[in-house]
């Protein structure tokens, strides 16, 4: 075949550098294309994550085997050869935002997978990207730099390393999914972390980060946030979803934009607290926000349940294993006598003084399935705790009279660790303490009345919803939730996310995501709800429910693309079929067959992720 010019322009040169002009023929492959770019650059690099984007396509040429005759590309081409992987600020749940490297060429559904091996989130078919809303700024905000920790240094997997360089060598097909097989396989973990977190401290506590929960917002932050005002906001929102069958670059993504990484499905699946850290984290952080910007309706009761379980995100302190308490004489509240108390594993132990604490004790109490009572009052400086152990006998009475909230805090989380069997050195012993110390703060607060708030108390309007700020004041709304602490106050920390979680989840309103839709034959737009097991039809004048479609009943659903329409089939042969005003339909579809996978997952797969059914259901043809 003739040889004739192509121009493409070289990221790497900069952006004022010509495009470099090289001769080929239609009958060369993208490979050799890419050969013949590398050698006249003359640039002595790692050429291994770069690909050609075609621009007037919207499409990346992954397939080097290919010519560019088969591509059908001439020589009004507008060619780019710049890296697959780019910087990208990924704001998580938690309000964190990361700098990273993302991958702009495979579709979204396994950049998500990348992004999440990196974080170490397991079942990352749970989350996607969408385009962020924007809160509300005031002027005096305008100048405030956000924070941005930078992850971009993290290298790239060495499996989608190798398999390029092969590809480049012998021109071999390269196929996405292949690529990004290797990328998203489980990393080795290094004291629980990600190897790549471990190689600094710096980066150890951008892990520590997310892997742990954020003190309660500020009111202010909480009355800054954008708040959908009816359900039709609500829809827009669920607009905002990123195509999880097209990268990146084809949806118009451009290098360090800003994106959010959220959790799209709520059908949370096989959480298990000591592997899903960061995940289960996340996923408060996100419930958190849900309750605090009422995206779902929860009664005045609950509410107050809410906050009580935020309790205990405030400062942490540092830990001593060896107090001095007191231990009752009999079982009365008089006739203390002072010795010298240490634990051990699930144990006390007591002496007559710390000299002898070397030697053998007095008597050793193992608190494992005892029973820890509070018997606090801050304002006259009572703090004593009350253990109920068991005995043959019946329970044993012992009480442990503290000197002061420190040595109370560190105490109380120690023994009821011990009861559940629990040492010290469980990770939720410091979680323990904060929840008390929040707890001694809010009764401290409560019992000064209008008493400014110190480092120790925590404002209670940063746990409800901006409705009760003006509903309640501080010390209206205080004892309210400490009424509803007591009921959790056993909890640890992890219980505690796992307890607010299923309270969320069991909310009438809970994975609700609206869409703006008409239906076929109507003459008004009407709100379409998808849950995780049905379609609701919601009336958007009243609120009202009109008509509900569970999925077991569902039979097919088909998308006209040409119309935009979506046509479901249901049993006993009712059909509907509506076009969409808020959202593509292909959002909508995406969240039908997504949730439809969801439900295909099984406990003895829970570790592979079978992601030609995901796209099979989800993807369309527009995804082929």
């Amino acid at each position: 075949m003739a040889a004739w010019d192509l121009s493409v322009t070289v990221e790497d040169l900069g952006s004022d550098a010509p495009p470099v002009t090289i001769s080929v023929a239609s009958d060369l492959h993208v490979g050799g294309v890419i050969l013949k770019l590398v050698e006249k650059t003359q640039i002595k690099r790692d050429w291994s994550d770069h690909a050609l984007w075609w621009e007037q396509k919207q499409q990346w040429l992954l397939r080097t085997a290919w010519t560019l005759e088969k591509y059908g590309i001439h020589a009004d081409a507008r060619l780019l050869f710049m890296p697959q992987h780019k910087p990208l600020k990924l704001g998580l749940p938690n309000g964190i935002t990361l700098r990273l490297r993302a991958s702009f060429s495979c579709p979204v559904f396994q950049t998500v997978m990348g992004i999440c091996r990196m974080l170490n989130i397991r079942h990352p078919e749970e989350l996607s990207l969408l385009r962020p809303v924007e809160e509300k700024k005031k002027k005096k905000d305008k100048d405030l730099a956000e924070e941005i920790y930078d992850l971009t240094e993290v290298p790239l997997s060495s499996g989608t390393l190798k398999i390029q360089i092969f590809n480049y060598r012998l021109s071999e097909k390269l196929d996405c999914n292949r690529l990004t097989f290797f990328a998203v396989s489980r990393p080795c973990l290094y004291n629980g972390m990600p190897a790549h977190f471990v190689d600094s401290p710096q980066m150890e506590a951008i892990y520590k980060m997310l892997s742990v929960t954020q003190p309660p917002p500020a009111p202010e932050v909480i009355a800054k946030q954008y708040r959908p005002a009816s359900v039709v906001d609500k829809a827009h929102i669920n607009g905002r979803w990123l195509d999880s069958s097209r990268c990146l670059m084809q949806q118009g993504i451009q290098e360090n934009d800003r994106l959010w990484l959220r959790f799209k499905y709520a059908a949370f699946y096989d959480i298990e607290p000591k592997y899903d850290v960061v995940r289960l984290t996340q996923l408060y952080e996100q419930a958190r926000w849900a309750i605090l910007l009422e995206d779902v309706d929860c009664t005045e009761e609950e509410m107050m349940l809410f906050g009580a379980l935020q309790v205990g995100n405030t400062k942490v302190m540092k830990l001593s294993n060896v107090i001095v308490c007191f231990r009752p004489k009999r079982l009365t509240l008089k006739g203390y006598k002072q010795y010298w108390f240490k634990f051990q594993d699930t144990s006390i132990s007591y002496f007559k003084s710390k000299e002898e604490s070397i030697g053998e004790p007095i008597q050793q109490i193992n608190l494992r399935g005892c029973e820890v009572a509070p018997d606090v009052n801050v304002a006259s400086q009572k703090f004593l705790i009350r253990l109920l152990i068991p005995a043959p006998e019946g329970m044993n009475e012992v009480y442990l009279r503290c000197e002061n909230e420190q040595q109370y805090a560190q105490w109380m989380a120690a023994c009821r660790l011990a009861s559940k069997g629990k040492s010290l050195a469980d990770s939720s012993f410091q979680s323990e303490i904060q929840s008390i110390r929040s707890f001694l703060a809010m009764q401290k607060t409560n019992s000064h009345g209008n008493a400014p708030a110190g480092d120790e108390s925590i404002n209670t309007h940063s746990l409800v919803s901006p409705r009760y700020h003006k509903k309640y004041k501080p010390k209206q709304l205080t004892p309210r939730i400490l009424d509803a602490y007591q009921n959790v106050a056993q909890l640890s920390l992890t219980d505690a996310l796992m307890r607010f979680l299923q309270i969320w989840q069991a909310l009438p309103d809970f994975g609700l995501s609206y869409v703006v839709v008409r239906f076929k034959g109507s003459r008004k737009d009407e709100v379409l709800g998808i849950a995780p097991n049905r379609l609701i039809r919601i009336d958007l004048g009243v609120g009202d429910v009109v008509k509900t479609w569970r999925y077991n009943n569902m039979k097919q659903w088909n998308v006209n693309w040409d119309i935009r329409q979506m046509a479901i089939e249901f049993d006993g042969n009712v059909n509907i079929a509506f076009s969409c005003v808020t959202a593509d339909c292909k959002i909508v579809h995406e969240f039908i067959g997504g949730y439809i996978f969801m439900s295909t997952r099984s406990r003895e797969k829970s570790d592979t992720l079978n992601e030609e059914l995901f796209h099979k259901l989800t993807g369309g043809h527009e995804a082929l």
